[in-house]
């Protein structure tokens, strides 16, 4: 998937708390248009009522990507409100703490594509490091995720899932520790 492709079809965020808000933020300066984002939030605060993005409305039939940005004690509730959108093409992307590509594999459907992302701390003031890995289906839209994810700081990939652990403890924790 590119970028024309995301603009055309729409991406949903599941969640816009604090580090949803900051990459929204950065997609709105020019990557997207608030009527391309669709955002299901049932507590949204001010700032995101003001950006005029499509919040709580009906979701588009096949977006080109779901975020998934809720806190991950909360997706067991949230998550039933866009596993009807997977098996197909949109990408699942998602930035929840500790929860496996397999996991979304299961809820969205084995055919899905999945990215997994691992924004740290300062990543919701523009100047974080975010790791990404992805299932197979979703390799082919690594170049996109990371081009969203950069409205935060930087990205690198990873070559296996097995280091997101290592990435969440050191480059996650670190910095909030340190501040």
């Amino acid at each position: 998937m590119d970028m024309d492709a995301l603009k055309r079809r729409g991406l949903v965020m599941l969640g816009c708390g604090k580090m949803g808000s900051a990459m929204l933020e950065g997609w709105l300066k020019g990557a997207l248009e608030p009527n391309e984002v669709w955002v299901i939030d049932p507590n949204p605060s001010d700032e995101l009522r003001a950006t005029d993005v499509r919040l709580n409305e009906d979701l588009p039939e096949a977006p080109g990507m779901v975020l998934i940005a809720v806190k991950p004690q909360l997706l067991d509730d949230a998550l039933p409100q866009v596993t009807h959108l997977g098996g197909g093409d949109t990408v699942v992307l998602s930035v929840a703490a500790g929860v496996t590509i397999a996991r979304y594999a299961h809820d969205f459907g084995d055919g899905t594509p999945v990215i997994r992302a691992m924004p740290n701390t300062p990543a919701a003031v523009g100047r974080g490091i975010t790791a990404l890995v992805a299932n197979e289906g979703g390799q082919g839209s690594l170049d996109l995720a990371a081009r969203l994810l950069d409205a935060v700081g930087q990205t690198v990939r990873l070559g296996s899932e097995d280091q997101m652990d290592a990435v969440t403890a050191l480059s996650g924790s670190g910095p909030a520790y340190v501040f």
